[in-house]
């Protein structure tokens, strides 16, 4: 095993914040993923994919296990339907924009989500009206107690707004090796009614999208309110959108008869959780190096130097003020490591 001492972490997080790991390996099997594993001198190891949904108060004590495997194998298909695996390390916006490529549907309207098509099913990643779930047909895992490989279904998964079995009953107990999603090749259910989409369609002069123009309004809009991490260090969206009950909605719509809102069931209803931050005051404000996106109250973001600490200072500056206003509680979507 290559090992590397005192690693830093600020390129394998898209905070960009300068945390060090006292060892790192990439693996790029699951001989090698196995072997990290086991490793007799780290036995709990820190697994690692994109960085895109992290923020690091601190340096990482013990082995960071950064997993790179790579691969998109056709597994199965029919003439409406596809099922394509997909390898843990592989990059989820470029395998959005391999589906696009291949006529297949599905994942059109989460392009952009930055991070690895490994740790989606984690979080349940979702955009503009379409979670992860409602593609997924299974993934394969690796047990960190005893290295054995398990497939997990759909029901398995226990999938909810941005929560799975791997987030809460299962934490840390086993590390994806791969994903496998089934999208269809005709008579595509296309979803343009949340957010921005058909504005975005009819502006272009696009009266029947297909699914690739859809993914190209969905990039189009979120480049227009998110920053690149590259040059803005960021996570997206830092905090989940607070589901609230009815009666507290109409409560406060009586106050705030502006307030955007989204059925989520007979008695609850979506907040979004940018649309509070930004009515607290806090779109745009910058605190030393973190701040809050000028374009995007969902997203902090680190202008240089900030560390993990201070943006997480921020945040929770962010949940009292909201909390105070509206009385609404918004959680971080971002993982904090501490």
């Amino acid at each position: 095993m290559n090992l590397q001492h005192q690693f830093s972490l600020k390129e394998h997080n898209t905070f960009g914040i300068p945390a060090k790991a006292e060892a790192f390996i990439a693996v790029t099997s699951k001989e090698e993923l196995k072997e990290a594993l086991s490793h007799s001198d780290y036995p709990d190891p820190f697994i690692l994919g994109g960085g895109s949904n992290m923020l690091l108060k601190k340096d990482i004590d013990g082995l960071v296990v950064h997993v790179a495997l790579k691969g998109i194998e056709l597994v199965k298909e029919t003439e409406e339907e596809v099922w394509v695996q997909v390898a843990a390390g592989e990059n989820w916006h470029q395998f959005v924009m391999y589906c696009v490529e291949h006529g297949y549907g599905g994942v059109e309207n989460m392009a952009l989500i930055p991070g690895n098509t490994g740790t989606a099913p984690v979080q349940n990643i979702g955009a503009y009206g379409v979670e992860l779930k409602d593609v997924f047909y299974k993934c394969t895992a690796i047990d960190r107690k005893n290295l054995e490989e398990r497939s997990f279904s759909l029901a398995e998964c226990n999938f909810g707004y941005r929560e799975s079995v791997f987030k809460n009953e299962l934490k840390d107990r086993f590390v994806i090796t791969s994903v496998t999603f089934k999208l269809t090749k005709a008579n595509h259910k296309l979803h343009t009614e949340y957010g921005a989409i058909q504005e975005t369609l009819e502006a272009k002069g696009i009266e029947n999208p297909g699914i690739a123009d859809i993914a190209d309004a969905v990039i189009a809009i979120r480049s227009s309110k998110l920053p690149d991490p590259k040059e803005l260090g960021n996570s997206g969206s830092f905090f989940k959108n607070p589901i609230i009950s009815r009666e507290q909605f109409e409560n406060l719509q009586e106050k705030f008869p502006q307030m955007p809102h989204y059925p989520v069931s007979k008695t609850t209803v979506k907040v979004p959780a940018g649309w509070l931050i930004e009515q607290a005051g806090f779109k745009g404000k910058r605190f030393g190096d973190a701040g809050v996106h000028k374009n995007q109250a969902l997203v902090l973001v680190n202008y240089g130097n900030a560390t993990g600490a201070e943006i997480w200072e921020l945040a929770l500056k962010v949940k009292e003020q909201v909390q105070q206003q509206f009385g609404i509680t918004i959680d971080p979507e971002v993982n904090i490591i501490e």
